[in-house]
């Protein structure tokens, strides 16, 4: 004959729950604080703002678009900076409207300046402007990024001696950078300090995350 103690079993089951409740808080806990983080981060970078420059021609489309959409969500203004107020043109064919004119930007407006890549980027590769530009931007404790052969331009600026950093992965542009002292990496994406900069179009989702990590201050 089987017999059951109701007793126990009413006691085992009662710690059973308990023990069901405090599993559940234990792994809902975790859940609930980085949903609040993520809005806390959110509300610290609301307000911020990004001064992306372009090429007029052949800017890399999604080096720009990508970083810009994840920026925009996190509630950061963009303004777009161009060598010339006409429709700058991407080279898979998009089409912006530059906001500013690049020599009538100032840096110490923005938080961050990022220099979008594509083949049309070399452009300012020896612009006395655009050095000028990421050097005051760095001397204003702001964060300076690059794409693509992007990276050139801070190299020439003589920005990235001695720091680490990463370009597109041809030998002339890695040879660039070399020459005026960065130490190349080879990595997607590479942050030293205040600079970040990225390889090329398929780092641009990366690229973005490095952004909006420095402008949280990680």
């Amino acid at each position: 004959m089987i017999s059951f103690n109701i007793k126990y079993v009413k006691v085992n089951i009662k710690y059973f729950k308990v023990g069901y409740f405090l599993l559940i808080l234990l792994l809902t806990i975790p859940l609930l604080r980085g949903i609040a983080e993520a809005r806390e981060g959110k509300k610290m970078l609301k307000g911020k703002k990004a001064l992306f420059i372009i090429a007029h021609q052949n800017f890399r489309d999604e080096e720009y678009l990508q970083p810009r959409q994840a920026l925009e969500k996190e509630g950061i203004q963009v303004t777009v900076a161009s060598s010339s107020l006409n429709k700058a043109k991407g080279m898979l064919g998009m089409t912006v409207q530059p906001d500013i004119l690049l020599d009538q930007a100032k840096v110490e407006e923005y938080d961050l300046v990022v220099f979008v890549g594509g083949s049309g980027s070399s452009e300012y590769w020896k612009s006395a402007t655009a050095h000028q530009m990421a050097r005051r931007a760095l001397e204003e404790g702001k964060i300076v990024a690059a794409i693509c052969i992007a990276p050139v331009t801070l190299a020439e600026a003589g920005i990235l001696k001695g720091r680490k950093a990463t370009v597109f992965s041809s030998p002339k542009e890695i040879e660039l950078l070399k020459a005026k002292g960065a130490i190349y990496t080879g990595s997607a994406v590479e942050r030293d300090g205040q600079i970040i900069t990225a390889s090329g179009p398929e780092a641009a989702s990366s690229f973005a995350k490095a952004l909006i990590q420095a402008l949280s201050g990680q």
